[in-house]
């Protein structure tokens, strides 16, 4: 298994890399999206129809399967021999970010589903602050992986 991991390496990367590209777009456009449904409409109204529709699909159709795909990938290369020194403190603090940013897409999916009942409570400025938590964590993660510290 080991020898098929270090083969597939190249493709692995590649791979990771294409999907935790596309579930980061969605994390960043997902809470916009909330911020411009819970100031914009009102349940029921042609607006919340339409907000319903293109977050539905860009959770579905790009951010479930691309999450998945991300922690696919990053499982393959963390147990690709020679890749990661789980001795090394980088690695926890990446896992530790992609942890937080799986809380954060969970988090969105709940607030869709409050969208979707008509049952949002949330200001619009809560939606900004969650904005941020997905920079955040990309800047921690890119920095653990990049400068391995």
């Amino acid at each position: 298994m080991s020898d098929l991991l270090a083969s597939l390496y190249p493709w692995t990367k590649a791979l990771h890399i294409v999907s935790v590209i596309s579930w980061m777009a969605g994390m960043f456009y997902l809470p916009r999206l909330f911020v411009y449904h819970a100031e914009q409409s009102k349940p029921g109204d042609a607006r919340d129809e339409v907000f319903q529709e293109m977050e539905r699909k860009l959770l579905r159709v790009i951010m479930n399967p691309a999450m998945i795909a991300t922690w696919v990938f990053g499982l393959m290369l963390a147990f690709t021999p020679g890749i990661v020194d789980w001795s090394d403190v980088w690695p926890w603090f990446k896992g530790f970010g992609v942890l937080v940013m799986t809380w954060a897409h969970h988090w969105l999916a709940l607030r869709r589903k409050d969208f979707a009942m008509g049952q949002n409570t949330r200001l619009g400025k809560t939606y900004r602050l969650m904005n941020e938590v997905p920079t955040l964590m990309m800047i921690l993660i890119v920095f653990a992986v990049v400068l391995r510290f």
